[in-house]
């Protein structure tokens, strides 16, 4: 069966900068090139510098024209998020856009970051939490707009108050439902904060949906030596154009909710088939976990405390 293609009209961005994490590969690395084919100057910041050299070139390839920065970054050590923060704020060019994809998923056995929390708690959430609070400075001075990248998987599940990092009983599933809930309550927080505060930064959340990307496959550096059952299964699926996406579809939420003039400020942009997993992507309803603007606060002033980043 042959598969609808979609897209999106992204505007000229000619003399605007954009942060991607995650841009090595997958869907970051197709922001990354949709971002750079419009224009932008495009700031890549990986935690494997080889991964991060081969995805310049493969832009370049395409446009050789490319404005790309590739910077180090390891979002589960806030020392590496702290470093890059201050490059760039040292560098003093304002960000215009900041694009959160970076993530790790469901490691069969629970893993730590450099600083002790949980991998995917500290990764997805804190580690971007800490970065948007280092970059605050060139955020404002761009007007940016931030686009955090959640996953469907935030649909259901609560945050382990508790036991925030899965000290006592582990469940790589629902930890990655709280890391995710907890990112998405974080960019909606943001959103309010800045509108507030008069910081002239708007932000709002996307997600990919589903689709064949490195998040379930074999990867040595969460444990995981062989592919999983799952992406096998979205990948049988994807080749043949049912339910799911493709890499090049789950770009398009991110790129949606980043860029599009009609994209709001505290809106959720996804794909827009049934269950939300494939598709065109569209704004829609926000999640049930999601709701509660006092879990978001409870939620920054935590993510505050742990990683020390305060935001001013």
């Amino acid at each position: 069966m042959p598969r609808r293609q979609f897209d999106i009209s992204v505007p000229t961005l000619s003399g605007r900068r954009a942060v991607v994490t995650g841009a090595s590969d997958g869907v970051g690395l197709g922001i990354a090139t949709r971002l750079a084919a419009a224009g932008a100057d495009v700031v890549m910041p990986v935690r494997n510098p080889h991964k991060g050299a081969a995805a310049v070139a493969r832009i370049r390839e395409q446009h050789p024209e490319a404005k790309l920065s590739l910077e180090e970054l390891d979002l589960s050590s806030l020392s590496s998020v702290a470093a890059l923060g201050e490059k760039l704020c040292a560098d003093g060019a304002p960000i215009h856009f900041l694009i959160n994809n970076a993530g790790v998923m469901t490691p069969p056995d629970r893993q730590r970051t450099a600083d002790g929390f949980e991998l995917q708690f500290g990764t997805n959430h804190l580690g971007h939490f800490a970065l948007t609070g280092r970059l605050l400075p060139l955020l404002k001075a761009g007007r940016a707009r931030v686009t955090s990248q959640v996953s469907v998987a935030a649909r259901s599940g609560a945050i382990n108050w508790d036991d925030l990092n899965w000290e006592r009983e582990y469940d790589g599933m629902r930890a990655y439902r709280q890391s995710k809930i907890a990112f998405g309550l974080f960019g909606l927080e943001l959103g309010r904060r800045s509108g507030a505060a008069g910081w002239g930064v708007t932000s709002n959340i996307s997600h990919p949906g589903v689709a064949p990307t490195s998040l379930l496959a074999a990867r040595s550096e969460v444990g995981r030596t062989e592919d999983t059952t799952s992406v096998r299964m979205i990948r049988w699926l994807s080749a043949r154009g049912l339910i799911v996406g493709t890499v090049d579809s789950a770009k398009l939420p991110a790129m949606m909710a980043a860029t599009s003039p009609d994209a709001k400020d505290g809106a959720l942009y996804g794909p827009q088939w049934p269950g939300n997993v494939g598709g065109p992507p569209g704004p829609q309803k926000l999640w049930a976990p999601l709701h509660s603007t006092e879990n978001a606060s409870r939620i920054w002033t935590v993510s505050e405390q742990l990683t020390g980043v305060a935001y001013e």
